[in-house]
């Protein structure tokens, strides 16, 4: 079984999102897919409104996710790390243990805009169209990743 994991800043906004898009896309017999944050913000809270409304309009229920600190055991748990934007890729590479746990970690949007290190915008202090906008980013790269890793 591939096991991804999906990081951003609290885990109550983009990777939430990006976990279950992704987990609307494979099989959950052959692909496991989790997500957490760098902060501890958020830790036991549900996705954000916003998040699970945009979910929800895309058939996508994520009121069952819980959010949770990035560790350091992620990196013997988990195949691939995506990370949501270059300050949660710094962050979890500071934890890296060795180049095995590097290699690990992705910027999410290279698997659809390659090469780019784009980042998926922060939507927390902005209004409903920039969980909308970050939804089809996620939708769009997990279209991606579901390909790459379905068998």
């Amino acid at each position: 079984m591939k096991k991804i994991l999906m990081v951003c800043l609290g885990n109550i906004c983009r990777s939430p999102l990006a976990q279950g898009i992704l987990e609307s896309k494979v099989n959950a017999n052959t692909v496991f897919v989790d997500s957490a944050g760098t902060a501890a913000y958020h830790v036991g809270n549900l996705p954000d409104k916003r998040s699970i409304d945009v979910a929800k309009k895309y058939g996508i229920n994520i009121t069952n996710q819980s959010a949770r600190k990035f560790t350091v055991k992620d990196f013997d748990t988990f195949d691939v790390i995506y990370a949501m934007d270059a300050s949660n890729y710094q962050n979890i590479i500071a934890l890296a243990r060795n180049a095995e746990d590097k290699q690990k970690v992705k910027m999410i949007l290279n698997e659809s805009q390659p090469n780019e290190n784009n980042s998926v915008p922060d939507p927390y202090y902005g209004g409903n169209q920039g969980f909308e906008n970050v939804y089809k980013m996620l939708d769009e790269a997990c279209e991606v990743i579901a390909k790459k890793y379905q068998n």
